[in-house]
């Protein structure tokens, strides 16, 4: 049986669930993202191009934009522009390969939020969301951002991940690795699961790259510990806290 969720769905505070739209010009993109956004709770509309997504945004007010630099009609930032005229107040994640130092500048200048450069993990994008959201306020209780299974903690926003106390240093990968294993405490996640969220939503590795950074985390989270992480043969593996 799992485990309650260790963080509650974000929300806005009359219940109502949290809006998203997801403008990007390649469907396979955009299905994934409203997939797994879904499965957040949210409500996700989605948009392949600059007039759609604004005729979009006005009709569904979303709280949240996760938008592509490059689009077929009008760039990301005319976009960003028109939609800062009609909603002011929406959380705006930029979504692009555009990665110079010039182009970030451009972009938070023109109001943008946050900003993921591609190849990027699913991951990375719904915590970058999630932190938006809550700094927007709809999430149902303070200290959201803290994850924790048994004497596991892990700092979202300050990407501080403890056990039993003591800090235990992540690469990126690690972290998200961990805080996937994390939302899912007790449940049993495959190898093609893993790779979905964590790895980039266009990696085209094999499983044993899972296995490889599964190995490097119980080295650093369970080393001279009752394990918690767990290899259910045949299926995946399994995050369960060091007591019943």
């Amino acid at each position: 049986m799992n485990e309650p969720r260790t963080t509650p769905l974000l929300h806005h505070p009359d219940g109502e669930p949290v809006r998203i739209l997801v403008v990007d010009d390649e469907p396979d993109v955009t299905d994934v993202l409203a997939g797994v956004m879904t499965g957040e709770g949210w409500q996700v509309r989605t948009a392949a191009d600059g007039a759609t997504a604004l005729a979009t945004a006005r009709a569904f007010r979303p709280d949240a934009v996760v938008l592509d630099w490059m689009l077929p009609d009008l760039d990301g930032l005319q976009v960003l522009r028109n939609l800062r005229r009609a909603e002011p107040h929406v959380c705006v994640l930029f979504l692009t390969a555009r990665d110079a130092v010039e182009d970030r500048i451009a972009g938070i200048t023109a109001g943008g939020d946050d900003y993921v450069t591609k190849p990027y993990s699913l991951e990375e994008v719904l915590a970058r969301l999630r932190g938006l959201l809550r700094r927007a306020g709809m999430t149902a209780e303070p200290g959201a951002n803290v994850l924790a299974v048994g004497d596991l903690t892990m700092d979202e926003e300050a990407r501080e991940v403890r056990r039993g106390g003591a800090i235990v240093d992540l690469s990126r990968t690690e972290f998200e690795l961990l805080r996937f294993l994390m939302r899912n405490p007790r449940r049993v996640l495959s190898k093609d699961q893993i790779l979905d969220r964590v790895w980039a939503y266009d990696f085209g590795g094999r499983a044993h790259v899972v296995e490889l950074y599964i190995s490097y985390l119980r080295k650093k989270i369970d080393a001279g510990r009752t394990p918690m992480i767990h290899t259910v043969r045949g299926v995946g593996y399994v995050l369960k806290p060091d007591t019943p």
